[in-house]
Formats: structure tokens, C-alpha cells, sequence
């Protein structure tokens, strides 16, 4: 899930640039080109990450696998920040890590477990990777929702954008009974699973987290696949399981969401927070559903009806509206946006 995750994106109003670029414009090294070329990473890496979850888990256990690829994951950015920052790299203290922890738990073993979930069911069940791509476009409209309830007064303009929505998913999951019709409970599970993503992505700009989004990002894939692993042994999903029986293209979708998904997109995500402008930045909350319901319709014969049509391009305008018309907010000294993981 883009997101790791198979992301959750953050609300526009999440802060201005931080770090090298901030109130300088941009680097001397990110020139129009390379800031681009990172956009397009997590468009369409992001996007295709829904799809990858789909192939992984035609022969590999849900959980487990996701289990498998946020545990290498975490394991192999932790081991490039030590080697690049030296001994402390990792160091945080209680508070920090049992944040983290909490954030890991919410964003991947909840939100992106959720997911996974919905879309390993079997024919006529399974929920496609690109409708649960588009549910999952709600989290910025979910995050405005809690800000309100928690006191904030989000703009007029947010609110409708939120309103359309809304309402482009009641269009997209109600039940028409016609072929390609969206499964009703594998959906309300990707909306359960979008729900525990905004909680968490809401709690991280609010808690003491580690100040660097890296490290971070180490401790909550780190949790999140703890949370995983014995989520898959209490389901009995390894009970039996024979890694001989997973397919080639199977292990070559977990390999590719564990490197492009859980690596390179999200430091790609990482840069661009960095030195570019978070309105640009947050497109990919609306570019990434495009780019997951074409894969899928490409490379998996997922079913693009007039209702996927008509319900995913109001959902895509809501979030549209919504990210265009927050007013960004520079975030508390010491902190960043904090990215969305799939």
C-alpha cells in the first residue's frame, strides 16, 4: 500500500519544505529535471505497488509476506544509515521509539496489512488493486475529518473537497449486482484499512517522533512487520507453508515492493519534501490511483467499469480539491511531513 503502502499521503497543510532546501528555494542540485524524475518515481512506483500485492500474494501468505518485505526493508535502510552517518545514526530515545512503534503499527500492519488482505481473497471476493488504490485516496480526506473533530478549522473549500469524496466512494462501492461490481466487504476492509493509515499519519505530526524521517521510517517498518509477523502465525497462515511452492513472479512482486515501493520511491518522497513545494509533492495522492487502476487493467485484466470510472474520478477530484486548496503550515521546529510508506 502504497503504503506503503502503499501511502498515506500527507494533508497539504502538513508543512512547508525542511532541510536543505527550506527558504532557500531549491538546492543547487535539484534542478527542475531531478525533481521531476523523483515525481515520476513515486507516481508511478507508488501506483504500481497495489498491483505488486496482488502478484505476491497469489502463492505467498498475506501477512507473512508483508511481514517479510517491511522486515528487509527496515533491515537494509538501517544498515545504509549507519554506514553513511556512523555508530548513533539509529539512536532515539524511549518516547521516540515507542511513537514510532505506534505509527508502525497503525501505517503498515493495520493500514497496509488491511490491504493486503482485501486483495488475496479468492475470485469474486478479492477486492482489485485498482479500486483498493483508489479507496485508498481517502486518507487525505479521512485526515481532514480528524482534524475537524480534533478542533481544527480546515477551509470551506477543503471541506467540500472532502464532501465530493465522499461521495465518489459511496458511488464506487454500492452494490449493483452486474458483473465487475466492487466486493462490498473487501472493500469496507481497504476503508478500515485507509482509516487506521490516517489515524497513524494524524498521531505522527502530533506525537514526539524521531526527528529524522529515515530513522523514523527504520523503527515503524520495524514494528509494523513485528505486528505482522504474529498477526500471519496467529491467522496460521505459515503452519504448512512450504517456500517451494511460491511462484518465480510471486517472489519477483515481493522483491520489487520491498526495493522500488519501501525503498526507492519513498526516499525519492523523502528528497522531494526536501526541495520542492509541497503542493507539488502531494499530487501523487491523486496521480498514484490513476497509475494503479491502468496497471491493473493492463497487466491483470482488472475490470474498468462505468461505475470504477465514474466513482474513482469523483474520488480523485475530491482529493484534488482538497490538496490544492490547503494552506500549507510550516510544521514544528525539529519535525517534517511525515511521508506516506507503502
Amino acid at each position: 500500500m502504497s503504503p506503503p503502502p502503499p501511502s498515506a499521503p500527507p494533508p497539504a497543510d502538513a508543512g512547508t519544505r525542511t532541510g536543505p532546501g527550506a527558504g532557500t528555494g531549491r538546492t543547487a542540485a535539484a534542478t527542475p529535471a531531478l525533481i521531476w524524475t523523483a515525481l515520476l518515481l513515486v507516481y508511478v512506483l507508488w501506483g504500481s505497488t497495489y498491483l505488486g500485492i496482488r502478484i505476491a500474494v497469489e502463492s505467498m501468505p498475506p501477512l507473512g509476506s508483508a511481514a517479510a518485505r517491511f522486515a528487509v526493508a527496515g533491515l537494509v535502510l538501517a544498515i545504509v544509515l549507519r554506514v553513511r552517518r556512523g555508530r548513533g545514526a539509529l539512536r532515539v530515545d524511549r518516547r521516540q521509539l515507542g511513537s514510532a512503534a505506534l505509527v508502525g503499527v497503525l501505517l503498515l500492519a493495520c493500514g497496509n496489512g488491511l490491504v493486503v488482505l482485501a486483495e488475496s481473497g479468492p475470485a469474486g471476493v478479492a477486492v482489485p488493486s485498482g479500486i483498493a488504490a483508489l479507496l485508498v485516496a481517502t486518507v487525505p480526506l479521512l485526515v481532514v475529518l480528524l482534524r475537524t473533530v480534533t478542533g481544527d478549522r480546515p477551509r470551506s473549500w477543503t471541506l467540500a473537497g472532502v464532501t465530493v469524496g465522499f461521495v465518489g466512494l459511496v458511488l464506487l462501492v454500492l452494490p449493483t449486482g452486474g458483473a465487475g461490481a466492487v466486493p462490498l466487504t473487501g472493500a469496507l476492509t481497504v476503508v478500515v484499512a485507509a482509516t487506521c493509515w490516517s489515524i497513524g499519519s494524524f498521531l505522527s505530526g502530533r506525537i514526539r517522533m524521531p526527528a529524522d524521517p529515515f530513522v523514523a521510517t527504520v523503527y515503524e517498518m520495524f514494528a509494523g512487520a513485528a505486528a505482522l509477523a504474529v498477526l500471519a502465525v496467529g491467522r496460521g497462515e505459515l503452519r504448512g507453508f512450504d517456500p517451494g511452492t511460491v511462484t518465480t513472479r510471486s517472489w519477483l512482486a515481493l522483491a520489487y515492493l520491498m526495493v522500488a515501493g519501501s525503498l526507492v520511491a519513498f526516499t525519492a518522497y523523502v528528497w522531494l519534501l526536501h526541495h520542492a513545494p509541497i503542493s507539488l509533492v502531494s499530487t501523487y495522492a491523486y496521480v498514484n490511483p490513476v497509475v494503479a487502476v491502468a496497471l491493473g487493467a493492463l497487466f491483470a485484466a482488472e475490470s474498468i467499469t462505468a461505475q470504477v470510472l465514474l466513482g474513482g474520478a469523483v474520488i480523485v477530484a475530491g482529493v484534488a480539491l482538497v490538496v490544492s486548496t490547503e494552506r500549507p503550515r510550516r510544521p514544528a521546529r525539529g519535525t517534517a511531513p511525515e511521508p506516506s510508506r507503502r
